[in-house]
């Protein structure tokens, strides 16, 4: 575990965030986790500080857990780059492109086996994003060739408002009970929507 921070920590943060947004002091998209504390830090118990973390637009626990300094963090958020956030010095990368982040944390766990390294990768998704091409084959590649990355699939069951198994029309979602040591999956459910804060802002 790279911090001790606890599940309040974790929350009171986001909170701190949410209203910083509704008061109009955020003029850029931010997208708050709640939750999924519990799982998220249990997580974290298995990742070490020269390991790689990559995130969806969704990544302010990510950082926080990562060790990124609480205000060098929220200073990040407040310039508007929350769905954005990358901090090369603690190995975290984040991407506001549904799945852009995986290609490049499969690379990076290639690079790391190439290379004989003894690091891994830690790679976030959401429940609609583990149901795209992409994320099928990057997991069924990193399986193949035994890569050091885990998938770590965070279902809130929504794809922005939409329901994601009433999309594909199916009981379970692809890793919903998949057994394989490079994937994790967990459920929660956020009181925040997809983006923002719940409330209308008028910049």
């Amino acid at each position: 575990m790279i911090t001790n921070l606890t599940e309040n920590d974790l929350i009171q943060f986001e909170k701190e965030i949410a209203e910083s947004f509704n008061e109009a002091k955020i003029k850029a998209p931010v997208h708050l986790y709640y939750g999924n504390e519990k799982q998220i830090i249990k997580v974290f118990e298995k990742i070490n500080k020269d390991d790689w973390v990559f995130c969806s637009w969704r990544s302010h626990y990510q950082c926080l857990l990562k060790g990124v300094p609480r205000e060098e963090l929220k200073n990040e958020i407040m310039k508007g780059l929350s769905i954005s956030l990358c901090f090369s010095d603690y190995r975290i990368y984040s991407s506001a492109i549904v799945g852009g982040s995986l290609p490049i944390a499969l690379g990076a766990a290639l690079s790391i086996k190439k290379h004989n390294k003894r690091e891994k990768v830690f790679c976030f998704l959401g429940d609609m994003t583990s149901e795209t091409g992409i994320a099928h084959e990057c997991i069924k590649y990193s399986i193949n060739y035994d890569l050091p990355i885990e998938f770590i699939i965070e279902d809130n069951n929504l794809s922005v408002c939409s329901d994601t198994r009433k999309v594909w029309q199916q009981q379970f979602l692809t890793y919903e009970n998949y057994k394989n040591p490079k994937v994790t999956f967990y459920k929660y459910k956020s009181i925040y929507p997809h983006a923002g804060a719940g409330k209308r802002v008028q910049f």
